[in-house]
């Protein structure tokens, strides 16, 4: 394969460490854009001075503010950081990709599934869902999968990931979670009724690449894994994966998430949506982790 620039937004969190390794060990040339100058990255103020690098082929956009970062009160000011670090870059990058000579051949926007609002019918969401605006995080996707947009007949294929919660050792909820689970004190959030759509950090960095590699590939994909579980049944195998299992026998109340973080962002914890892959499975992608146990299994081991 001949190499390609790869341009990617918050490209050094998370996501886009496990992205960046990933296609970088495939072959593409992969620079990130960050709030400061170094080797192989370029600033979001350069960006929007002077718009995409040259020769870009795919641009993708993992940026956003961390919701859950329990060191933060959920104040005026930290909920305008949540909504501008997402709508802000991804308008920026879009206009970028609309404005570039040559134009990149996708941009894949990353986007949440707070947009699929809990309901009692059995049925799950799949991608054909247009997504509701309910309260502050649904408004936030809704939003922010509109900052994408390109102009009509656009040259280059948007593609929107929406992902649930990212299973992955190194961040993401397991890395809260990782040293209460290990000491056998870990449980459910809440009622642990509510659903819990997930994706292992390494499907996502595969379904991100898959995007990128296939023409074919345009429009809605939901980031998450085919089994669908519940809060208490993702906690309960995960306490088993550790050898030897722990119980998962002390759950966090509601309240206490809610106090934790405020009832407007605890919703991303305490409330969630049946929701199934099926365009994304359709189109030919194969999960590495299709289920949770075999999800567990990789991210309980202590080395």
């Amino acid at each position: 394969m001949s190499l390609k620039n790869v341009l990617i937004g918050g490209g050094s969190g998370f996501l886009g460490t496990r992205l960046t390794n990933l296609l970088k060990t495939v072959g593409y040339d992969v620079s990130i854009i960050s709030r400061m100058p170094g080797a192989n990255r370029i600033t979001w103020i350069d960006i929007e001075k002077n718009g995409l690098p040259k020769d870009t082929s795919a641009v993708v956009n993992l940026a956003g503010q961390n919701v859950l970062d329990p060191t933060k009160r959920w104040s005026p000011g930290f909920k305008q950081n949540v909504w501008s670090s997402r709508i802000n870059t991804t308008t920026m990058l879009a206009k970028a990709v609309a404005e570039a000579e040559q134009k990149p051949e996708v941009f894949v926007n990353i986007v949440g599934v707070s947009h699929y609002k809990p309901r009692a019918d059995p049925k799950p969401y799949d991608e054909s869902h247009p997504g509701e605006n309910y309260d502050f995080m649904s408004k936030l996707c809704v939003e922010w999968e509109k900052a994408a947009q390109l102009p009509e007949g656009s040259k280059t294929r948007l593609v929107q990931v929406r992902t649930g919660a990212v299973v992955g050792r190194e961040g993401g909820m397991i890395k809260s979670m990782f040293v209460p689970f290990f000491l056998g004190v870990g449980g459910p959030l809440a009622s642990g009724k509510q659903f819990l759509p997930w994706i292992h950090v390494e499907d996502h960095a595969s379904l991100v690449r898959f995007a990128i590699e296939n023409q074919a590939v345009s429009g809605i994909l939901n980031g998450v894994a085919p089994e669908i579980v519940t809060n208490a049944e993702f906690s309960k195998t995960l306490a088993s994966s550790f050898t030897p299992p722990r119980p998962a026998i002390f759950p966090m109340p509601e309240f206490v998430v809610n106090l934790i973080f405020n009832e407007e962002r605890a919703v991303i914890v305490t409330n969630g949506a049946k929701i199934e892959p099926k365009r994304t499975q359709e189109l030919g992608f194969t999960y590495k982790y299709p289920d949770i146990k075999s999800a567990c299994k990789e991210v309980a081991k202590l080395f």
